[in-house]
């Protein structure tokens, strides 16, 4: 689950899961969501949003357990299709919300949840903990279209995977690619 809290004109959205890894499910993606809502409905000039989480996780990306629950490998995967079909709003409110958003990434961002991070204006980070990336690249996984609209909009992100390790980063190296 998430909070959304208000002080001023910043809004604080943390990411509050039991587990503190985050890990993307519908429930988590709807709160989200609505806490996005909430805060767009309430915007005011000058307003902005602050995306955090607790512990050593920002997110750890798609709840697999979740997704495997239906127990068969069709039903596996008709649920991480849905997560990544579920996600997509939330990233095109975060692009399109009438303000600034802030990633303040706490811990590791990985995989779906290194796709949330960036999908804010910013995304900064500790220099000594955390890092972020897509293990996906490693074994040349197939990303949805919106998933590759983002990657290539952000300046300096390596969407290809060149730089080794999944396209992994940490706050100290993030700097020439924008973290």
């Amino acid at each position: 689950m998430c909070t959304l809290e208000k002080r001023g004109s910043i809004f604080i959205l943390t990411l509050t899961s039991p587990d503190a890894e985050h890990r993307l499910n519908p429930n988590l993606i709807d709160s989200i969501k609505s806490a996005l809502s909430t805060a767009k409905s309430q915007a005011t000039p000058g307003s902005v949003l602050i995306t955090t989480a607790h512990g050593k996780f920002f997110s750890n990306g798609f709840d697999l357990k979740w997704a495997q629950q239906p127990g068969s490998p069709s039903g596996f995967l008709a649920r991480v299709h849905h997560m990544v079909e579920h996600l997509k709003p939330v990233v095109a409110d975060l692009i399109s919300l009438p303000m600034p958003t802030i990633a303040a990434v706490t811990g590791h961002a990985a995989a779906a949840g290194m796709l949330l991070a960036i999908s804010h204006d910013y995304v900064v980070m500790r220099g000594d903990r955390g890092v972020m990336y897509m293990s996906e690249l490693d074994i040349g996984m197939t990303f949805p279209e919106y998933v590759m609209a983002v990657l290539r909009s952000k300046e300096g992100c390596d969407a290809g995977g060149q730089e080794g390790e999944g396209g992994r980063g940490d706050g100290d190296g993030g700097g020439g690619r924008g973290v």
